[in-house]
């Protein structure tokens, strides 16, 4: 027993920065939105960068949900936190090449590197929660708290940078370069960690040896690493018919309301954010820092509410209750309606913080209730498909969120 929880404080620290690691670059992108609207303020940057993100995310992460069992998680990792590091510095490279300029021709090249940023999110973001899932519920649990930690801190650095070089000559870029600087390194650090730390802890070793002889062929590099043999997975070759799984077609339908319900909950949370946030909650008493405010709001409830459900008495289980509160989050859409349209900021500020609150919480509760009761590799497929829907609900609300400009002349 000492053996199965050695490492694991160590562990959730690590998940921690692995999910910082697998949204700054993006989230990054999100909280220096004023700076591209300065430069392009035709082409709505928040929404287009949003809508040309996804269909690369939500492809990408099809493709490798269908062939997971084949795919080694190691290399698919490895190679999203790469594709991250690559795509954050090339991002760095172009405003520096073109001395931050405006112009379709830079906006383009913008729009061609989120796209790999919706690549990399797909091989990162499946594959942790997929390794996670059949681990201890902390591990993806402080994995999700770190994807809204890089939301909420990047918030806070650009009010703080925002505050620093407001008054400087050509203060808003240089705040902006100093987040790309930032995002670098840490997409460097998750690289680090996942390569030659995470899978040397001990508590990692146990999950990956007991589902390696359950049959999962995806973790034999990381064991190998660990300087594991894997005669576990040899010994499941020789007992394939004892350690059959579910299809994924099997898995989708036992936990269809469970996908159901990660889809709508990020359908509803992307049609309002960023989008809305940004273009149509009109102009107020906090000026060009408003939507910068909702933006850091949302981020910190969020985070907030990821660490909630630690707590096992307000941790919500059943399937219904789960169903019922998705389904009450539509309540939302009025809300946000008239709220722009005859509220003032704090209420604003309010419903948005209730917004967080309610995607962080349910998403955590949702993604550690799920794999429970499965084998591991069934674990690490149903990972995978929940990320899939997630994604799912995020490319339709992107598309959604246009909806809020139709007919008040902002197209």
């Amino acid at each position: 027993m000492y053996l199965n929880f050695h490492g694991k404080y160590s562990g959730m620290v690590v998940c921690w920065i692995l999910g910082f690691g697998s949204l700054v670059s993006w989230n990054s992108m999100l909280t220096i939105g004023d700076y591209y609207y300065e430069l392009f303020p035709k082409y709505h940057p928040s929404r287009v960068l949003t809508l040309v993100y996804q269909p690369f995310a939500l492809a990408t992460m099809a493709v490798l949900a269908f062939n997971e069992a084949r795919i080694d998680t190691r290399k698919r990792n490895l190679t999203g936190f790469t594709l991250f590091f690559l795509s954050t510095f090339a991002l760095l490279a172009l405003d520096l090449a073109t001395s931050g300029a405006g112009g379709l021709g830079n906006y383009i090249g913008i729009c061609a590197i989120v796209a790999a940023f919706g690549v990399a999110d797909a091989f990162v973001e499946g594959g942790m929660v997929g390794d996670l899932s059949f681990m201890c519920p902390e591990f993806i649990q402080s994995y999700l708290a770190g994807l809204a930690a890089s939301g909420a801190l990047t918030s806070a650095l650009r009010l703080v940078t925002k505050a620093a070089f407001e008054r400087s000559s050509n203060g808003l870029r240089k705040g902006v370069m100093l987040f790309l600087a930032i995002s670098t390194f840490f997409e460097i650090l998750c690289i680090l960690l996942y390569a030659f730390v995470f899978p040397k802890l001990p508590i990692v070793k146990y999950y990956r040896t007991k589902v390696a002889a359950e049959g999962s062929k995806t973790v034999a590099a990381d064991l190998a690493v660990a300087g594991i043999q894997t005669e576990a997975t040899e010994r499941a070759d020789n007992n394939a018919k004892q350690l059959e799984r579910l299809s994924n077609k099997q898995l989708f339908f036992q936990n269809f309301d469970y996908f159901l319900d990660l889809y709508l909950i990020y359908v509803l949370t992307l049609s309002i954010f960023p989008g809305f946030l940004y273009e149509n909650t009109g102009s107020h008493r906090l000026g060009s820092w408003y939507a910068l405010v909702l933006i850091a709001v949302y981020n910190m409830f969020d985070l907030i509410a990821r660490y909630i459900p630690l707590i096992e008495k307000i941790k919500l289980k059943s399937r219904n209750g789960l169903m019922i509160a998705t389904l009450s989050r539509f309540l939302f859409i009025p809300c946000f309606y008239f709220t722009a349209k005859y509220g003032d900021q704090g209420w604003m500020i309010m419903l948005v913080s209730f917004l967080g609150l309610t995607n962080g919480y349910l998403t955590v509760c949702l993604l550690t209730v799920a794999p429970q009761g499965y084998k591991g590799p069934e674990q690490n497929a149903l990972g995978n498909l929940l990320v899939l829907c997630l994604l799912a609900g995020v490319f339709s609300g992107v598309a959604l969120d246009w909806l809020w400009i139709i007919g008040n002349g902002k197209f």
